[in-house]
C-alpha cells in the first residue's frame, strides 16, 4: 500500500501552491485532481496578483444599482432567477458583511495576507523558472461618474493607512499609461504595486513542474474516495489507493458538498464568471496592463491569447448551462473605451468562484476531523493568495510560529 505524509486534493492554483510550499518543507506530497493542472476554475481568471488590494466587493448599495441587478440591465452582474431561492441566504449574509464598518474590518483581516501575496508568488516563480510571465506595470481603475469615484475615498484612506500606494489620474494621465483607452470616463486610479501575469495557466503548470522536480507526485483520482483508513485517510487513485494521514482540501467551488459527507457545513456561494480574449484593434497601441471599468463590471488585461476580456459575478447553480449575457451588455462600453478587434478564441470560458459571505477564506484545520485541513473560499483572489496559503498552511502543519494570525480565516467562525 503506498503512503504519503500528505495528500493535498484539488489542483488549481491553491492546491498547487499548496502542495509545493510542502514539498519545500521536506515531506512527501501527493497532489490528486480529477483533471489536469490549473484547468479549473484557476485557468479563468484576470491574471491580476492583488497584492494592493484593500477593500473587497460589496452588496449594491443604492437602490438604482439594485434595480439594475434586478430587471436584468446590469453588466456587473447577473442571476438566474431559479437558482434566487438557494442564493438567498447566502446574498443577505453578504449584505450585512458590505456595511461599511463590516467592509473595513474584512480589509484589515485580510490586510497580512495581501500584503504577503507578491513576495510569496515572486519567489515560487523564481524557483519555477516562471518569471518570464510576471508584469510589474500594475493596473488601472477607471470611473465613469464623481459619485464612483467619491465612494472609493474610505478605501483610498486605508491605501495611505497602510502605504499602499496609488495614483489618481486624469484622462491625460491614463494616456500617457494606456495611448488605446479612450476618454469616456471621469476619474482613474493607477495601483503601480499591482503585478499580473501574461499566461496564469503557464504559471500553475511550472508550480507542479517545480513541484514534481521536489519529489512531489501528481495523481489522477476522485476526492469524494476519500475516507478513513486507521487513524488517517485513504484516497483511491488511478495508480491505486494512497495513505496519508494529513489531507488538504483545496477544491474550489467542489468543496461544500464534498464536506457535507464529513459533517462540515460551511456557507460557501458561487459568483460564477466568463471570459474571451479578442485582438487588439487594426492600428491601436497594444494594451500594456491590466484595467478595470468599475461602472461597466469588467476587466481587459493583454495576455499569450490576446486581450482577455473577464465578467462581474453572475449567480446561478455552479453546473447550470451557461448564459454570457453579461457580455453582450458589457460589450458597447468597452467598444467606446478601448479599440478591440476579432475574437482570438472560439469558446467562452466559464468557471465558478467560490466565496464566503464575509469575502474570507477558510484556510486552517476542518472541525471535527483530525488530519484534515481547509483551504478554500478565495473568491475573486485565487490566483492571488495560492502561495500565501500555502505558507500559512505549511506553517500550521508544522505547529510553527504563523507570518499572521490564522484565526480570522479559521470555519469556526461560521460554526
Amino acid at each position: 500500500m503506498a503512503r504519503t505524509d500528505a495528500i493535498v486534493l484539488g489542483a488549481g492554483i491553491i492546491g498547487t501552491s499548496i502542495a509545493l510550499q510542502l514539498a519545500k518543507r521536506g515531506g512527501s506530497v501527493a497532489l490528486i485532481d480529477r483533471g489536469g493542472v490549473g484547468e479549473e476554475t484557476s485557468y479563468g481568471n484576470s491574471g491580476v496578483i492583488e497584492g494592493s488590494t484593500t477593500y473587497p466587493p460589496s452588496f449594491p448599495n443604492s437602490l438604482r444599482a439594485l434595480m439594475r441587478v434586478a430587471f436584468k440591465q446590469a453588466s456587473d452582474a447577473n442571476y438566474h432567477f431559479s437558482f434566487l431561492p438557494q442564493a438567498a441566504p447566502w446574498l443577505w449574509a453578504f449584505r450585512k458583511a458590505s456595511r461599511p464598518d463590516r467592509i473595513l474590518e474584512t480589509a484589515r483581516l485580510n490586510r497580512p495576507l495581501f500584503a504577503r501575496a507578491i513576495a510569496e508568488h515572486e519567489t515560487l516563480m523564481l524557483e519555477s523558472g516562471a518569471t518570464r510571465y510576471l508584469r510589474r506595470n500594475g493596473w488601472i481603475k477607471l470611473y465613469r461618474s464623481e459619485s464612483s469615484f467619491q465612494s472609493l475615498q474610505p478605501e483610498l484612506a486605508f491605501a495611505r493607512e497602510h502605504g499602499i500606494p496609488y495614483e489618481v489620474l486624469d484622462a491625460e494621465g491614463v494616456k500617457a499609461l494606456e495611448p488605446s483607452l479612450n476618454a469616456v470616463f471621469k476619474h482613474a486610479v493607477y495601483w503601480p504595486a499591482v503585478v499580473s501575469l501574461s499566461n496564469p495557466l503557464a504559471v500553475t503548470k511550472a508550480y507542479a513542474a517545480r513541484f514534481a522536480a521536489l519529489g512531489g507526485v501528481t495523481l489522477r483520482g476522485d476526492a469524494r474516495s476519500l475516507h478513513r483508513s486507521g487513524n488517517g485517510w485513504r484516497v483511491d487513485t488511478e495508480q491505486g489507493p494512497l495513505d496519508t494521514s494529513e489531507v488538504i482540501v483545496a477544491l474550489g467551488p467542489w468543496a461544500p458538498e464534498f464536506l457535507k459527507s464529513f459533517g462540515i457545513k460551511l456557507p460557501m456561494g458561487f459568483k460564477r464568471g466568463y471570459h474571451r480574449h479578442y485582438k487588439a484593434g487594426e492600428g491601436s497601441a497594444p494594451l500594456s496592463r491590466p484595467v478595470i471599468d468599475v461602472a461597466g463590471g469588467y476587466l481587459i488585461t493583454p495576455m499569450e491569447q490576446g486581450v482577455r476580456l473577464t465578467t462581474g459575478a453572475e449567480f446561478a447553480a455552479r453546473d447550470a448551462a451557461p448564459t454570457p449575457v453579461q457580455i453582450d451588455r458589457l460589450m458597447p462600453r468597452l467598444r467606446e473605451l478601448f479599440p478591440l478587434g476579432e475574437r482570438a478564441d472560439d469558446k467562452t470560458w466559464l468557471g465558478s468562484r467560490p466565496c464566503f459571505p464575509d469575502s474570507r477564506p477558510v484556510i486552517g484545520r476542518a472541525p471535527g476531523q483530525k488530519g484534515m485541513w481547509l483551504a478554500i473560499g478565495h473568491a475573486h483572489w485565487g490566483l492571488t493568495l495560492g502561495p500565501v496559503t500555502g505558507r500559512l498552511i505549511g506553517e500550521m502543519m508544522a505547529g510553527e510560529e504563523t507570518f499572521c494570525d490564522p484565526k480570522p480565516n479559521a470555519a469556526e467562525r461560521f460554526l
